[in-house]
């Protein structure tokens, strides 16, 4: 993995005596992956009021950088036997994202071993040793900004910092207020730097007073309804500071494979605030992917390690794309089925005829499948 910091939402700065600031701030490094990049990391932002940087200037320095995306993870039901050894817990499909440069999924569960099942139809938690699968596995940042963080009431929130911080993995999506919840995770790989923010589009009604992040009360982030303003701020706080901006976006309707028009909306809300490339996540089917003028978007990654019964809901896969400052080039998507809840790489012809279904799924989101010239 590579070494990251944090840029408020609002400022670059930071107070030392913020718990929350110090478990944004966390970095961590794989051998396997570092040995792969030629990174470059940026000092720390300093404490107290700070001028504006200027933006970044690209040097001889810098080369592409290549990022893999997944769906949803879980380790409930069948799954949770996986955490016995952590370094083993992820599916064989998990290797398209430890070789990528950077790699991101979405934790759909809530990380704590304490609280109450919240009244809801689904719950799911996993000890704090799932950060340490996820890490082994070479996942670089993690999603919280989903309808399951917690599941298991406001001590889901700072039980998940807390592992996550022991473990050393980077979370975006959550967090103790707002300004952590929306606040980006950035990372210097072959001397660009890459921002990663999460916000979710999805609460159960009944409980989005109780969830959503606000100035004095932990959750996550949230873009519900169309309300896009809080997250539209963090993309245009940190933009100045960084070559690429990524948001991961929980959003969709179940089982509906194409997207919704709030999905629409908020992805071009993102993407006009700067945001180069939307993902997300939750349909637990997948979506189709293409290019909003020179941005890329995707509407749904679709499950990737979860139990599932088969048909849609076991198609799987990771997108790779190449960023280069604003430019996102060669999506690619490598298809998989989960076997037991894992996922696992197709072969031959299923893998033809599944990546051929995949393209498909273009057709009825309006994005290109080139990127707008200029």
């Amino acid at each position: 993995m590579v070494a990251g910091l944090t840029l408020s939402a609002v400022a670059c700065s930071v107070s030392p005596a913020d718990p929350a600031a110090d478990q944004a701030e966390t970095s961590t490094t794989s051998a396997s992956q570092s040995a792969q990049s030629e990174e470059t990391t940026s000092p720390r932002p300093s404490v107290g009021p700070t001028k504006p940087s200027k933006p970044p200037t690209p040097t001889n320095s810098t080369k592409p950088v290549r990022i893999a995306f997944a769906g949803d993870v879980h380790f409930a039901g069948s799954l949770e036997s996986r955490l016995d050894d952590p370094a083993t817990a992820m599916g064989p499909l998990t290797k398209r994202l430890t070789n990528a440069d950077l790699a991101m999924v979405n934790l759909e569960t809530a990380v704590t071993t304490r609280g109450v099942p919240q009244p809801k139809d689904y719950v799911f938690r996993a000890p704090p040793v799932v950060f340490d699968a996820l890490t082994s596995a070479g996942i670089d940042v993690v999603s919280m900004a989903n309808n399951h963080g917690l599941d298991y009431g406001p001590v889901s929130v700072p039980d998940a910092l807390t592992a996550a911080r022991h473990a050393g993995m980077p979370v975006v999506g959550i967090g103790r207020n707002a300004g952590q919840a929306f606040r980006p995770w950035v990372t210097t790989v072959h001397g660009q730097r890459i921002a990663f923010l999460a916000a979710t589009a999805v609460v159960d009604a009944s409980l989005v007073a109780s969830w959503s992040a606000g100035d004095d009360q932990a959750g996550v982030a949230t873009a519900l309804d169309g309300d896009n303003a809080a997250l539209v701020a963090a993309i245009r706080a940190v933009r100045p500071h960084v070559d690429t901006v990524i948001v991961d976006m929980h959003y969709g309707s179940d089982l509906m494979a194409c997207p919704t028009e709030i999905q629409r909306a908020v992805a071009d809300d993102a993407v006009r605030a700067g945001a180069d490339v939307v993902v997300g996540q939750h349909a637990h089917v997948l979506l189709g992917g293409g290019y909003m003028g020179s941005a890329y978007v995707h509407y749904g990654l679709g499950n990737f390690q979860f139990y599932s019964s088969g048909g849609q809901t076991a198609e799987t896969g990771v997108l790779e794309l190449t960023v280069d400052g604003h430019r996102v080039t060669h999506p690619t998507w490598t298809p998989g089925q989960l076997e037991g809840g894992l996922p696992t790489a197709l072969e031959g012809v299923a893998a033809d005829e599944a990546l051929a279904r995949w393209n498909g799924l273009q057709d009825c989101t309006g994005l290109r499948a080139a990127p707008a010239p200029g």
